[in-house]
């Protein structure tokens, strides 16, 4: 059979207070939606449709051609919402999977009961539900004496007496596409003057049609997310997640609750993760490293066996076998060939760094082409802008560059060359020669 997913995602989600739309709202380093639509794609579905209202523009530009859109133009309903996709879905047959794109922290496997469930049942659709004290506006499921559903009731309509019920719908269906068109026709405007799709509960009833529910076992996969405080409440379940299933995978964690892991991040095995460190972006990091404490990583490609001590890289490749910090920077473009050390209070951009090659603390080295094996002393600076245009420095193998050293690009050092302590260097550098001063001359042994 079939199966298509619709994204709920048109809301204007006030509660947020933000000029950025609901579903944009990060968790994990991703786009609400993104998990929503992650999980419609491993689902293996046609190609999902998402509703879009409120922020459309931004919603398609991160989405892109993952997903078809279609328009809500006023914002009347979750029933009105799905109504808004027939033109694309209502000539499908099969089953429609209607999800919300607020409710990110449901699993593969939960859906793939719910379907399962719709599948099994004679009836139009199948719902979850979650027995919870935590209403978060949900509305309340109401049975017959004999356990059968009969129709879901909205907070905002709900009696003292349904208020009470500790079971609560989710916000997410499966339902018989030949059945969900002509229902929603039937459905009637609300006293708030919307029209829900919770009434087609109600209207299966009717038809003397049997409703079948999928009670979750985990209350979290229903967090709803409607202000900033449950934004950051989603957030703490899925740092929970992550963490827990690369502790599975063999990764080490001093203090899980104190270790930020964006989705999207890769980690090998034996690897250790101290405290107060945050892995962002498309980080890959190899086997066995030391990663922290205090340490932010974006972006960063990291070899095995590598140590990195309370220091901060963006955009950066680690090699085997190096170590920084701690206090170090690796900015966009620094790349540690094997062996490095790195010492503390150093900065590298858009530089080179060849194997064994050690660079002392309080050095800066941008725009640089350094050999292997090559000694950086304290203080050491590229002086790489002229205040219009950056310049070029290149060092070459086993070379010794002195304390406090000041190379002004463009400048090349020579293999084996060597500059004095405090040298300001403003010429070319050949292999084997020495320079000390200001500026630099070649220093020539009395006879």
């Amino acid at each position: 059979m079939v199966l298509s997913t619709l994204i709920l995602a048109a809301g204007q989600g006030t509660r947020m207070r933000s000029n950025l739309p609901k579903v944009l709202h990060p968790i994990a380093g991703k786009a609400m939606i993104r998990y929503t639509l992650e999980l419609a794609q491993a689902l293996g579905s046609e190609p999902p449709v998402i509703v879009i209202g409120h922020g459309a523009e931004g919603v398609q530009k991160e989405v892109g051609d993952l997903a078809q859109f279609a328009i809500q133009e006023q914002q009347l309903g979750t029933a009105h919402a799905v109504m808004a996709a027939e033109g694309i879905l209502g000539a499908k047959p099969g089953l429609i999977l209607v999800l919300n794109a607020d409710i990110p922290l449901l699993r593969l496997e939960t859906l793939k009961n719910l379907v399962t469930s719709q599948e099994n049942n004679p009836g139009p659709l199948a719902l979850l539900t979650v027995k919870t004290d935590s209403a978060r506006g949900f509305g309340r499921i109401v049975r017959s004496a004999h356990g059968y559903v009969t129709r879901i009731v909205e907070e905002a309509q709900a009696t003292p007496e349904e208020l009470a019920i500790k079971e609560l719908n989710v916000g997410a269906y499966c339902i018989r596409s030949e059945w969900l068109w002509q229902a929603l026709k039937r459905i009637q405007v609300s006293p708030k003057g919307e029209y829900y799709l919770t009434d087609l509960v109600a209207l299966a009833v009717e038809d003397g049609l049997p409703v079948a529910a999928h009670l979750l076992a985990d209350p979290s996969e229903a967090m709803g997310i409607n202000n900033r405080v449950h934004l950051a409440e989603a957030e703490e379940v899925m740092r929970q997640r992550i963490n827990t299933g690369w502790m599975i995978a063999g990764v080490t964690f001093l203090d899980p609750e104190h270790v930020y892991i964006e989705a999207s991040v890769q980690i090998g095995r034996d690897t250790v993760i101290m405290p107060n460190t945050y892995l962002r972006g498309n980080t890959v990091i190899g086997e066995g490293c030391m990663i922290g404490p205090n340490t932010i990583i974006t972006d960063t490609q990291i070899g095995n066996y590598c140590e990195v001590l309370a220091s901060v890289l963006d955009g950066a490749v680690l090699e085997d076998d190096v170590d920084i910090g701690p206090f170090a920077r690796l900015r966009k473009g620094a790349y540690l060939c094997k062996g490095v050390h790195m010492g503390n209070f150093g900065e590298v951009k858009s530089s080179t760094l060849g194997a064994g090659t050690k660079m002392g603390h309080f050095s800066y080295i941008g725009d640089a082409t350094i050999g292997e094996n090559v000694n950086i002393g304290a203080g050491t600076i590229t002086c790489n802008y002229d205040g219009v245009r950056k310049h070029k420095t290149r060092i070459g193998d086993g070379a010794f560059i002195g304390s406090d050293t000041m190379l002004v690009a463009p400048v090349e050092i020579g293999t084996n060359s060597r500059t004095g302590a405090g040298s300001v260097v403003t010429h070319d550098v050949p292999p084997g020669e020495t320079v000390v001063g200001v500026p630099a001359r070649i220093f020539k042994k009395k006879e």
